[in-house]
Parts: C-alpha cells; structure tokens; sequence
C-alpha cells in the first residue's frame, strides 16, 4: 500500500512539474482605445493555448485583436470612393482598389493604402498611387494622404461632438 502512494504522489509531482514546460511566449499586445477597429477571429487550437493546469480550467482566449484605426479606415474609403475597391484587409489594415477617374479629371489612379498603426497620426498612413502610365509624383500622394487625414479628424470630431 506504501508503494501506491509513493508511486501515485510522485506521478502527481511529475505531472505538475512539467505543466510550465510547453509554455509559449505571447508577445501580442493588446490595445483598447475607442479609436481601433477590433474583429473577433479564430484563436489557437485549445491544446496550444493551456498550458498549465490552472489555465486548463480557465476562460479560452480565442478572440484576435486587430489594431486599425476607424477614422482613418473610414476616410480612406470616404476620400476615394471613386476608386472601385478590389480589396480589403482589415487584418493587416490594407485596402487595394482598381482604376478610377476621380471626378473633374482625365487621368486614371488606382491606390493601395496601408494603415499601420491604431493612432490618429499621419505616420499610420502610407498612400501608394499609380497610374496607367507608371508613378505618380509624391505631391500627388501627399495630397491624398493629407485629405484623409482631414477627413479623419472631421469624422473623429464629429463621433465625439467636440
């Protein structure tokens, strides 16, 4: 009987030993502004993400942050809405449209837009332009980087009604 509870109290002692062996490193971070789109994705399988005893009988943390500022995704789609849009990514906070004539003018751009960052700043913004011809001059994506950035602080001032 001796031998049983030796046995079965160094089994418990193993066991609970190596629950912090297969701990994974999270480097996630977590922002909680009003200001950041947040979409629920799909989590890690439930295996990868108990790692010890007491987490195995702990709440799932199955829900993936996005960190993509609203104003920002907002008024890019607002300021070239006379692009078509052939794709968006709001986990990475890309937006990919086609060719477009913005109206009152004759040449055709097509935009790729990365929105890098959950802050209503200019550096979270990367506009790319092209036309049919090749590049456009950087004052032309300058302009169209400052009028959404404008019409993000319209659309951040007028959801706070300051």
């Amino acid at each position: 009987m001796r031998g049983i509870k030796t046995f079965f109290l160094l089994s418990t002692l193993a066991i609970t030993a190596s629950c912090g062996a297969f701990r994974s490193l999270d480097t996630s971070t977590e922002v909680d502004k009003s200001d950041t789109i947040v979409l629920a994705g799909e989590g890690r399988e439930a295996h990868d993400d108990k790692t010890t005893i007491w987490e195995a009988f702990g709440p799932r943390k199955s829900e993936q942050r996005v960190q993509v500022n609203r104003y920002l995704w907002a008024a890019s789609l607002d300021v070239l809405d006379f692009l078509p849009v052939q794709s968006v990514d709001p986990f990475t906070g890309v937006i990919i449209t086609g060719y477009g004539t913005p109206p009152g003018g004759g040449r055709a751009y097509r935009a790729t837009i990365h929105i890098k960052d959950p802050a209503l700043e200019a550096r979270a913004l990367n506009v790319a332009l092209q036309s049919r011809g090749g590049a456009v001059s950087s004052a032309t994506a300058r302009a169209v980087e400052d009028a959404i950035l404008s019409r993000a602080r319209q659309l951040r001032m007028a959801d706070k009604k300051i």
